[in-house]
């Protein structure tokens, strides 16, 4: 084909693998006779004259790694397929303050983010790839072996970078290179079999062992269903999960109960929190991407470290022993003053401090280190679980086995501490130890060692901003302090006297109470605080704290407006 003056042709072996086929820059001779193609040799001009179609190739090639990826992880039952294992990284590297100010910004969206995130990036470097495949092949080879790389390291750094677990991330990448390779071939093809009709002058005939465009199109389309086709053999084979949501439907508890709510409890007063919090309202907080899948079958726990007699639980283990039960409220330590991830239930499981004096811990030993099976770990102190405030290995929340998504078929529930350093779902180990020679999850992150649930309250009737009748008024909302119990609640307006509200009555000192005080407004704009005081007479403090290190603290205050109606 004629060449462009000041330009140069480019030999490429179209027949050799795009991926390994070499390039190199030959001057421009002016124009060449027609006649017999030369092999494998385009101009400049039209091996880029479709970044388009480049960018659809390194595209596909990506999506179909991911797929295959996904689908070799839900074979091999592991959750690291590439996006997850990089979206998880990102979050154990995330400094805590930093994590908690994006948690504070976007809320519960924060995952969801953190994989929309994740995901455009990826798209974003398969385009890259597919871009710089146009120009040199070992362009696209470098982006993909750099996300590959990525991928590994996220997986190796995990809590469970075991050789099986690599597998997905392995499989994906050898995806992208072999699928962009077979794309780039039928583009390199397209190129060579334009040169080949304007020099010989059949335009719109194909040359023989050449591919036309149309040829491109159906490799495109052959990956896109075969990546279609994967991604609903994930979907069948995804039926794991499934199974163990139905294997979870068929445990039979006994001993298992579902008491009423104590009538005492709830007080009335229209938008007040409900006593108790139904499973499906309850407050989700971990820091996986992909909840775990345990068969209950399956389950183990390891109970070792410092004690006599170390010793392993099966669910059924558990399933056999006697059953303890009781309300508790638990609280998240990023609860920050006034916020709603608070919830309280009804929980049976096995009590710890029998396992424990079974196991028979040394002397020295103050911490356990729980594990979880997703590898996230807290460290609680031995004497929260020989005590007597019922800190238990839960097997059902509100009469039903635990959700998956709350850690079934086994999580740990210790009253009186924030989950950080207490609540582990999923749990699988249990490591009698020393505070001093651990360093759990989040206290790497700048989290207190030991955190106790400290003595709040908050107001939910009115909401802050609202408007409300001038006059007599009714307001309302929630007080705990956990292990200690609520003895009353007081609320002041813009800072006045502080008035006595009706507290709701529970038997234990484990939950939230419900309260409800009436005040006088007078037309206007106006601030309402509340503040508890526990059963040792300690007054809530109003000095404000950040939820960093240990939890929130200050009184919890909201603006309304009082109008005559």
């Amino acid at each position: 084909m004629e060449g462009y003056a000041g330009h140069q042709a480019v030999h490429v072996d179209t027949d050799a693998h795009p991926i390994a086929s070499h390039s190199r820059i030959m001057p421009d001779r002016g124009p060449r006779p027609a006649g017999p193609v030369w092999p494998g040799c385009v101009t400049i001009d039209q091996v880029r004259s479709s970044r388009t179609a480049w960018v659809v190739a390194g595209l596909f090639a990506g999506l179909a790694g991911l797929v295959v990826s996904l689908l070799a992880s839900v074979l091999l039952v592991v959750r690291e397929q590439p996006v997850v294992a990089v979206a998880e990284m990102v979050i154990r590297v995330t400094p805590g303050q930093l994590a908690e100010r994006l948690i504070a910004l976007v809320g519960h969206w924060d995952k969801p983010l953190l994989v929309a995130g994740t995901v455009i990036g990826s798209l974003l470097c398969f385009a890259a790839a597919g871009l710089l495949g146009r120009r040199h092949s070992w362009g696209a080879v470098a982006v993909f072996t750099a996300m590959g790389g990525l991928a590994v390291a996220a997986v190796l750094t995990g809590p469970q970078g075991t050789p099986t677990r690599l597998v997905p991330v392995v499989v994906g990448y050898l995806t992208w290179l072999a699928v962009f390779a077979w794309l780039a071939g039928g583009l390199t093809t397209v190129a060579a079999s334009r040169r080949a009709e304007g020099t010989s002058g059949a335009s719109g005939v194909d040359t023989p062992g050449m591919l036309s465009r149309r040829g491109f199109l159906v490799r495109v389309g052959v990956v896109g269903l075969a990546s279609v086709g994967v991604g609903v053999l994930t979907r069948v084979k995804g039926a794991g999960a499934r199974a163990v949501e139905e294997a979870r439907s068929l445990v039979r508890l006994d001993g298992v109960t579902m008491p009423a709510i104590p009538a005492r409890a709830r007080l009335k007063l229209a938008g007040l929190t409900p006593w108790l919090t139904e499973n499906d309202d309850f407050y989700i907080v971990h820091t996986v991407i992909t909840t775990p899948t345990i068969d209950p079958t399956e389950w183990k726990l390891r109970i070792h470290g410092l004690v006599d007699h170390p010793f392993e639980l099966t669910y059924q283990d558990l399933l056999d022993m006697e059953k303890t039960e009781l309300w508790m409220t638990l609280n998240c330590v990023s609860n920050p003053v006034g916020g709603d991830l608070i919830g309280n239930a009804w929980w049976s499981g096995v009590l710890l401090k029998g396992l424990l004096e079974k196991a028979g811990v040394q002397a020295g030993a103050d911490a356990v280190l729980q594990t979880s099976e997703d590898g996230w770990t807290c460290g609680t102190p031995v004497t929260a679980l020989l005590d007597d405030r019922q800190a238990m290995l839960a097997l059902a929340m509100n009469g039903e086995p635990l959700p998956i998504e709350h850690g079934f078929p086994v999580r740990t529930i210790v009253p009186g501490l924030f989950g950080y350093v207490s609540a582990c779902k999923w749990v699988v180990d249990m490591e009698i130890t020393r505070f001093d020679k651990i360093e759990p999850y989040w206290v790497q992150r700048g989290w207190a060692e030991i955190a106790p649930v400290k003595l709040s309250s908050r107001i939910d009737v009115p909401s802050s901003g609202d408007s409300v009748p001038v006059g007599q008024l009714k307001v309302g909302g929630l007080a705990w302090a956990q292990t200690t119990g609520i003895r009353s609640v007081e609320v002041s307006l813009d800072g006045g006297e502080w008035v006595t509200a009706v507290v709701g009555h529970v038997s234990t000192d484990d939950t939230w109470v419900q309260w409800v005080a009436s005040i006088d407004v007078a037309e206007g704009d106006h601030q309402l605080a509340v503040r508890a005081i526990d059963k040792t007479g300690e007054v809530q403090t109003g000095e404000i704290a950040d939820v960093v290190p240990d939890g929130a603290t200050g009184w919890h205050t909201i603006d309304l407006t009082a109008e005559e109606q």
